[in-house]
């Protein structure tokens, strides 16, 4: 075995000791080989000191109240909620046109408890095992007037939402208050009925701008009263609104919203995913009990 003689003015390679080196890290001052060479904005830097330096920037940028990133495009996730609900509603409209029948995509999809199946002995219905129903009832509109109110209202509450909380958390917010609207319906409404709509989802949106506003100490009076109205609305005769399921979906983004926003800066986002599924499991345990005590 022969040993390696190192050549004069040169150093070992930290990370690789048998290779000679006369370029140290600028951060660090280790000497690094050329495969430890990392470009920096003045001369190399060793794999660790970049690591450290990405580490350290992520945690000085600039987040939003609930801890999401800062975007210059605060709309992106509510027009895609915006653009799938009118792409289901568009598809829903073709399907009628073109002979398949709009009940048979409502039948097949919309929120439903637990009834016959028309013109036939079975039973379906999210008792049954048909669980998706509880989301894809709420992108699934039937007239016109109840879409245009529905996406209005998400254009006029989303964007503030997504700036404040960050893609991620306002997305959660949406999906999880529409899910709490649909096992509203499944505990306290008719099982024969359909049901379908945003609205749970908007209301959740609703419960949750009146958190933000009031930790951010702004005036609540302009959405108190919004939101009153559409509570009066909610429950006026005739209009055959799904009241369960706007205030499953207000309080669950209500919820949602004051976990996240109250959240502490340490461990924040496993705080807020925390609340998340607590929530998710008491809607679970909600419908379970409810299939438990159909069948």
């Amino acid at each position: 075995m022969t040993q390696h003689e190192r050549q004069p003015g040169l150093s070992a390679c930290f990370r690789h000791p048998e290779r000679d080196t006369g370029i140290h890290c600028t951060r660090c001052e280790r000497p690094i080989c050329p495969d430890c060479m990392v470009d920096a904005a003045v001369g190399y830097q060793c794999p660790e000191c970049v690591r450290q330096g990405a580490a350290e920037q992520a945690a000085t940028q600039p987040r939003t109240i609930a801890g999401g990133r800062l975007r210059t495009d605060t709309r992106l996730v509510t027009l895609c909620l915006i653009g799938v609900n009118l792409a289901v509603f568009v598809g829903l409209k073709a399907s009628e046109y073109l002979g398949g029948g709009e009940f048979g995509l409502i039948r097949d999809f919309a929120m439903l408890g637990y009834a016959w199946a028309p013109g036939s002995p079975e039973l379906m219905g999210v008792a049954t095992g048909e669980w998706y129903r509880l989301l894809t009832s709420a992108f699934m509109h039937q007239a016109i007037f109840h879409i245009a109110f529905n996406m209005f209202a998400l254009w006029f509450l989303g964007p503030n939402l997504e700036a404040a909380l960050g893609r991620g958390r306002f997305l959660a917010l949406y999906l999880i208050s529409a899910l709490a609207g649909s096992t509203a319906s499944f505990a306290l409404a008719a099982q024969n009925q359909f049901s379908l709509g945003a609205s749970g989802a908007v209301f959740g949106l609703f419960g949750a701008l009146a958190v933000l506003l009031r930790k951010l100490r702004y005036d609540m009076r302009p959405v108190l009263v919004l939101l009153a109205v559409n509570l009066v609305i909610t429950f006026l005769p005739g209009l055959n609104i799904a009241w369960q399921a706007h205030l499953g979906g207000l309080v669950a983004g209500a919820a949602i919203a004051y976990g996240m926003v109250h959240a502490p800066r340490r461990n924040r986002t496993a705080y807020q995913v925390g609340v998340c599924v607590l929530v998710l499991l008491v809607l679970v345990g909600v419908c379970v009990a409810r299939t438990l005590q159909l069948t």
